[in-house]
């Protein structure tokens, strides 16, 4: 298969290295200093034990006109900068194009090929215009839920940190051949790469914590075991993640953990940054949106009250500008 990953950051560089390591034809759109240190040295990946994996890439660019059509396209930007990128992808499309949203958070598809009083709504926290659903077909689309903690630690090198699952779904909970496709080419990659029936499940049992975690730890500076290990931080997360709960059981979600089950999860991590405070720090805009203020919005559709995930998102909002001193285009 012919791969195109949108976004050669920790996850996209973390996921090009691997396939490209497999022998796979793999383009990388990335920009600035990320690039010109790929198309000079490659895309170098440390794994968790210390191994080097250095790969180079068919084509590594900043414009998606120059790569040319592909039969699968993994976009790994964060979601709140998708709706600028969405207009661009359109060349590397042709007619059957899988397209694999790698991000964090409800994803602007959600509703898509979903069923019920709701289907076809859009998600207005992240796609407020409806431009990606403009530019994204929804039938192009798998999802995609994303694992591995990694981080960019340099220009072209990824450090990965704890595992290498890949959870992928069609919209409609079908069986597909290409779903399988693609499975299979993540798989020979070293990547776990499950096909569900239920993505949207697999998408809340990643969110949970992360709705609460990332938040936080933006917030206070804490790593994961950190906020595990504090009494009353610990208590917030379990008063955010009950929330979320009570909002995903009203979409027909079922959960088969606790939630300290998913907390010992995150402790598990360690001493790792979640990449809300990785942007924080590094004074970029997050993904607060599609991880917390989505939530928010889907507890005022399904009348559900969410009054700690508001809290924290009205928090975390006034943070983001106040560190990036950019005025948001849009709250939820």
């Amino acid at each position: 298969m012919k791969i195109c990953i949108v976004g050669a950051g920790s996850i996209g560089g973390y996921l090009g290295a691997r396939l490209i390591h497999a022998g796979e034809q793999v383009t990388l759109i990335a920009r600035g200093a990320n690039l010109t240190a790929i198309r000079e040295r490659g895309m170098t990946l440390i794994e968790t034990d210390g191994a080097t994996i250095t790969a180079q890439p068919a084509l590594a660019t900043d414009d998606p006109s120059k790569a040319g059509p592909h039969d699968v396209v993994i976009i790994a930007v964060k979601a709140h900068q998708l709706p600028a990128v969405a207009p661009l992808l359109r060349p590397l499309f042709h007619d059957a194009t899988i397209v694999v949203p790698a991000q964090n958070g409800i994803p602007w598809w959600y509703f898509q090929r979903h069923g019920g009083p709701f289907e076809g709504r859009r998600i207005e926290s992240v796609d407020p215009d409806g431009i990606i659903a403009v530019n994204i077909e929804t039938e192009r689309i798998i999802g995609c839920v994303v694992y591995p903690a990694t981080e960019l630690e340099a220009p072209g090198v990824v450090r990965h940190i704890e595992g290498d699952r890949f959870t992928l779904g069609e919209l409609d909970g079908s069986r597909s051949e290409r779903v399988h496709l693609l499975s299979q080419t993540l798989t020979r990659a070293g990547l776990k790469a499950p096909v569900r029936s239920r993505i949207r499940t697999d998408i809340w049992i990643k969110l949970w914590g992360n709705l609460a975690f990332n938040p936080v730890s933006a917030l206070t500076r804490a790593t994961l075991i950190d906020i595990c290990r504090h009494p009353q931080a610990r208590a917030l997360i379990v008063a955010m993640m009950a929330e979320g709960q009570a909002v995903a059981e009203r979409l027909g979600i079922t959960f088969d953990m606790t939630i300290d089950q998913r907390i010992a999860g995150a402790e598990r991590v360690g001493a790792h940054k979640t990449s809300m405070l990785q942007d924080i720090e590094a004074g970029r805009a997050t993904e607060v949106d599609a991880l917390v203020g989505a939530v928010a919005e889907l507890g005022r559709l399904t009348d559900v009250p969410t009054p700690h995930i508001n809290a924290i998102y009205a928090a975390v909002k006034l943070l983001e500008q106040t560190v990036t001193r950019v005025t948001p285009a849009h709250s939820a």
